[in-house]
């Protein structure tokens, strides 16, 4: 346990030395590299470079490895980390593949929990999805909305959406600015209201939105207004606050959600991935005490910290 709490983190990232998005679809970086050229695609990482720097630095966190060591190493130092911090077990939502990372979370089983990570809109995707569940053990699916080359609410998804259903699993669906510093700030995906036909349409399904909408807070709000199977999640520095007007917090955040949908759909995320960094305690920690102050209770507390994610994930919270 952390403090009196039995955590969950419902969102991270296993630091592959793979491309961590391998199978979701196009590779949109490499799209940008083809549209502009290497030359400009370097300015713009420079620049975005400059951002990250910058947010290290606010938060303290040391630069990720420039060598990491091989991926079953990364899984022992991450299945550390979760003994270290008290955690009861870590969603890895991204990790070079769903066989690939169903080998890494096969390491750990009763710590790590792995999420399908496929392509939307593949031809086999019902196929590989009911694969990645039933046979590699996954129990959530996650999707980048702005990462994919077609509208979320395309009906082609549907028989997705439908082996969701069937599988009882739920689909953690990034929405809003994506990226770090100089990432994407606009795309036909990145408003969260695009998920609204698609949750009406399948109201057995529960969708998650991370990053408190990720500057999209009020569609994100009215979306949850819209579909009661919509939870949020907290993962994340949030530093998309610091570009959306008024003197957004953290604490807001969680006094708005808390009064509009509720602890019960209110989901604790880390986003951790990198090491020396490995799990972002600060993250938690700072979590902890925004809601703590604004007088949330313990039995709010467990279910946004551990209870929510270990109902969606099927998880004994006693191990």
């Amino acid at each position: 346990m952390y403090q009196d709490l039995h955590v969950v983190d419902f969102h991270s990232h296993f630091p592959t030395s793979r491309p961590w998005f391998t199978g979701m679809g196009p590779d949109w970086r490499q799209g940008y590299i083809d549209r502009v050229g290497e030359r400009r695609a370097k300015i713009a990482r420079e620049q975005a470079l400059a951002y990250n720097k910058e947010w290290r630095l606010a938060w303290d966190f040391p630069k990720p490895e420039q060598e990491s060591p091989d991926d079953e190493t990364q899984a022992k130092r991450w299945a550390e980390e979760i003994e270290k911090y008290g955690l009861r077990a870590v969603g890895f939502v991204t990790g070079g593949g769903n066989d690939h990372l169903a080998t890494l979370t096969g390491l750990y089983p009763d710590k790590f929990i792995g999420f399908a990570h496929n392509y939307l809109f593949a031809e086999d995707a019902p196929a590989e999805l009911k694969r990645a569940v039933n046979d590699l053990g996954f129990r959530g699916y996650k999707l980048l909305a702005p990462g994919l080359d077609r509208p979320i609410e395309d009906e082609a998804a549907y028989p997705v959406w439908e082996t969701c259903a069937e599988l009882d699993i739920p689909v953690l669906v990034h929405f809003g600015v994506m990226g770090s510093g100089g990432g994407i700030g606009t795309h036909e995906n990145i408003n969260p209201l695009k998920l609204h036909n698609v949750a009406k349409d399948f109201p057995d399904v529960t969708f998650v939105i991370p990053h408190f909408g990720c500057a999209w807070v009020r569609e994100t709000l009215q979306l949850c207004w819209a579909c009661r199977n919509v939870c949020i999640d907290t993962s994340g520095s949030n530093q998309w606050i610091r570009w959306v007007p008024g003197d957004l917090t953290i604490k807001e955040l969680f006094r708005k959600y808390l009064g509009t949908i509720g602890p019960e759909r209110i989901i604790f995320g880390s986003d951790s991935s990198w090491f020396p960094r490995g799990f972002a305690i600060r993250y938690l920690q700072d979590q902890i005490r925004d809601a703590r102050e604004i007088g949330m209770s313990h039995e709010q507390l467990q279910l946004v910290f551990g209870d929510n994610a270990a109902r969606l994930l099927k998880i004994d919270l006693a191990g």
